[in-house]
């Protein structure tokens, strides 16, 4: 998968299924394979209908004979399928959610068969293990990028375009539906929406609908993008894309997706270049600024910005269901196990207690396990680990 940032800044882009056994289950490695999924046509909840709808997925583990052991992984914001394993052994680094998808970790591979799709709009359009349908793809009626004319997509089509996929592996009810952040809310959408097919959800850094506060913040991480004068009003396809906003938009999420214990403990106020000060003339940087903005302009090389955008928006329309979070919890039927980071800055813990709250008093069997570390949002994709033992204990329950 893919590094947001490369070396010290973490995860942005933390972006099948064959198995190496090198001995015993803890040291066996996933070696998997990108395949693609595509639907003939697909209606969005806001009733336009798309041709030719691809999606990349990838899978690990054996589905069983009565197709009763699937597992869900969903992404989050700027990722993709690619949630554990490697594509080869070579690869610098696994799959997002390594530490806790693999044979004999906290999700068997032994057991279940864990699949993991990209979302439509997904941000890595540069990336050739990304499959999407987005702003960026041909539109099969006028044989040019969609640009704008896309239309505006929901978390909800997220869900549903997974439900055709899983449907088409012949899969009926899914024994956990789980994912960090972007991918906790398409948690909370599966269970709500389609309660019959989920025995157990795992939001993980994720509340259950967009309050005002994200909402807000959602529109800061646009906003460079949008007064990049090349985007152009989203007609840049065949012209200069505006990496130069949506490196300073990556560079944004990249710093409140961590905290305030990373960066001091990290990088201090020490200068970008040693002997050129801060104080001496106006273009010297601090170190986390040019590390920041390095690992956004390098980001942006494989991204694109209208699907930056368009990620944006899902995530601010975002409420489970489409209605409000007490009548989401009521149709939820699966228990859940809600993990969150106390020192969250995406997802603070104010909007994690209302979530919670929320659901209990709906009454929804809602266990809670929290993460700890230097990173905040970050965490809950390279710090699962510390879950292991309560997710180990829900799905045996």
């Amino acid at each position: 998968m893919k590094h947001w940032i490369a070396g010290a800044v973490g995860v942005v882009g933390l972006m099948m299924t064959g198995m190496i056994t090198t001995g015993a289950a803890e040291a066996q490695e996933l070696i998997v394979e990108k395949k693609i999924f595509e639907l003939p046509s697909y209606t969005t909840q806001g009733g336009r209908t798309l041709k030719n709808v691809k999606v990349g997925w990838e899978s690990y583990g054996t589905l069983n004979a009565d197709k009763s052991n699937a597992i869900l992984i969903c992404h989050f914001f700027s990722g993709n399928s690619h949630a554990a394993g490697k594509y080869a052994a070579a690869d610098a680094a696994p799959g997002y959610w390594d530490a806790i998808v693999g044979p004999g970790k906290a999700i068997d591979t032994n057991k279940y068969f864990v699949l993991s799709s990209d979302t439509l709009v997904n941000l890595n359009t540069g990336d050739p293990k990304t499959t999407t349908t987005g702003p960026a793809s041909i539109d099969p009626d006028t044989g040019k990028p969609y640009a704008l004319d896309f239309p505006v997509v929901t978390v909800g089509d997220f869900v549903n375009v997974q439900k055709a996929l899983v449907e088409s592996l012949g899969i009926k009810k899914l024994a956990l539906v789980a994912g960090p952040s972007m991918g906790a809310l398409q948690t909370y959408e599966w269970a709500a929406s389609y309660p019959e097919m989920v025995a157990k959800a795992m939001p993980v850094i994720g509340a259950a609908e967009a309050d005002a506060q994200l909402i807000a913040w959602l529109d800061v991480w646009a906003a460079p993008i949008l007064v990049d004068q090349n985007w152009n009003k989203g007609d840049y396809y065949g012209k200069t894309p505006p990496n130069a906003g949506l490196a300073k938009a990556l560079a944004v999420v990249t710093l409140q997706a961590n905290h305030g214990d990373w960066t001091n403990g990290t990088f201090g106020r020490r200068p970008a270049k040693e002997g050129d000060a801060p104080a001496k003339a106006l273009a010297n940087k601090f170190q986390v600024q040019s590390i920041l903005d390095n690992a956004g302009e390098a980001r942006a090389k494989v991204s694109d910005a209208n699907h930056f955008l368009y990620l944006v928006k899902a995530n601010q329309l975002y409420a489970a269901g489409g209605i409000s979070l007490a009548d989401a919890a009521s149709k939820i039927k699966a228990p859940m196990l809600l993990i969150s980071q106390p020192k969250d800055l995406v997802f603070t813990t104010d909007a994690i207690e209302r979530t919670a709250e929320t659901l209990r008093k709906g009454g929804v069997n809602l266990t809670q396990a929290f993460i700890q570390g230097t990173r905040g949002h970050l965490d809950g994709v390279i710090s699962m680990k510390q879950a292991e033992g309560a997710i180990r204990a829900f799905l045996e329950k």
